[in-house]
């Protein structure tokens, strides 16, 4: 099968950029002290952060406390198994401190059987916008990979030192794969990092026109297989048309996960993050955040730093940290991914072994520097604290 076109071209992540590839100093982040990174949930790996945010992208903040979410499960097994049983879960943050909420929804709540990434907005009546993926169909017998973006708007309450969502907020499918520009995720076999995408909803409202869009990980048709791509929805009528792609990796990499805009000095960054493992070949390139920029939401968007490459893990901890996310004041945040096991891949080895150097928790905050098309990143904290206990 040949690589689709549209009538409204989206940019190509190619070969040609990736030979630009220069993995300085200056886009790469520092190696973490494990030590320095004591367990938000203590009994759980947390991973995939994300805020809540205002309408115009700032965090929502609640009796001093700035709101996020982030996937939770019990640290049991292997650390990849958590995808399996992912739960979004609410969490408090002041300075360094973070608070756990316990989970944002109701058992049983998701008309999936697991909860993946999103994005969250609280809207003027005191709700809150959940987009997020549900994975799979509810009350399946075993994990199958079925993927669709559901929205839930439950009442935020704040009383008496509680901050919760209401549970009893309907969760509604508002956008899935069509088939023909988006290939489906629909697999019922598979796992992380190979199988196709729809997920991952990060909502945006472009300063220009006020209009709410969101931005999903998605696949598109390439050659006898699939590569990555972004998908773009905007809000219409209220309810969700996609549109072309913003950007197709052009079989160079098959997994562009929580992609993400922010505005700034009047230019839009659209950012992603993707592992070493999903390059074609793999180890092409690093693990790390990748972004392209334009003038407008819809382009045309060319790679930053030449390559698209803006932050990597360092060379001897090549897996360190995942699944990063650029807020609107240029803060990064991240999860504590896997420290180095002489050179294997973390992922392969037994139960034991992989957990031994599975991170599980929040990694240090980091700041991105941007100049027009160059960027540059620099540490801003070196070390979380867990500040509660599960209620």
């Amino acid at each position: 099968m040949s690589a689709p076109r549209w009538g409204s071209r989206p940019a190509y992540w190619t070969r040609r950029h990736l030979d630009l590839l220069a993995g300085t100093g200056a886009v790469t982040a520092p190696v973490i002290d494990p030590p320095a990174l004591p367990r938000i949930l203590p009994d759980h790996d947390l991973w995939d952060l994300w805020p809540i945010q205002e309408e115009d992208g700032s965090t929502s903040v609640i009796g001093g406390k700035e709101l996020w979410m982030g996937l939770s499960a019990p640290a049991l097994g292997h650390p990849e198994e958590r995808h399996d049983q992912a739960r979004i879960r609410l969490l408090g943050k002041i300075g360094d401190q973070w608070e756990d909420l316990g989970n944002a929804f109701a058992d049983g709540a998701s008309p999936g059987s697991r909860e993946w990434s999103g994005s969250a907005i609280r809207r003027p009546d005191g709700s809150v916008s959940v987009f997020y993926t549900a994975a799979g169909r509810r009350g399946e017998a075993r994990p199958t990979y079925r993927q669709s973006v559901i929205e839930t708007r439950p009442a935020l309450i704040a009383d008496g030192g509680r901050i919760l969502l209401r549970q009893d907020a309907e969760h509604r499918e508002v956008l899935r794969s069509d088939g023909r520009v988006y290939l489906p995720a629909d697999e019922s076999d598979g796992a992380a990092g190979r199988i196709r995408a729809f997920r991952d909803p990060g909502w945006f409202r472009d300063p220009a026109d006020g209009r709410g869009h969101l931005l999903v990980a998605a696949s598109t048709a390439w050659e006898d297989g699939f590569t990555g791509a972004i998908a773009l929805a905007t809000a219409q009528a209220g309810a969700w048309s996609l549109l072309p792609p913003l950007l197709v990796a052009e079989g160079v990499n098959h997994e562009l996960e929580r992609p993400h805009v922010i505005v700034h000095d009047s230019w839009y960054y659209l950012f992603f993050s993707t592992q070493r493992h999903n390059f074609h070949p793999a180890d092409r390139a690093p693990t790390g955040l990748y972004g392209f920029a334009a003038p407008s939401l819809t382009g045309p968007y060319e790679p930053l730093n030449g390559s698209g490459l803006v932050l990597q893990n360092p060379s001897t901890e090549p897996d360190q940290a995942y699944a990063w996310l650029v807020l609107p004041d240029l803060r990064v945040v991240s999860f504590a991914n896997y420290r180095s096991q002489h050179g294997t891949d973390p992922r392969s080895g037994g139960a034991a072994q992989a957990r031994t150097g599975f991170g599980g928790t929040i990694a240090p905050m980091l700041r991105l520097a941007m100049n027009g098309m160059t960027t540059s990143v620099t540490p801003i904290a070196i070390g979380v604290q867990n500040t509660a206990s599960t209620p």
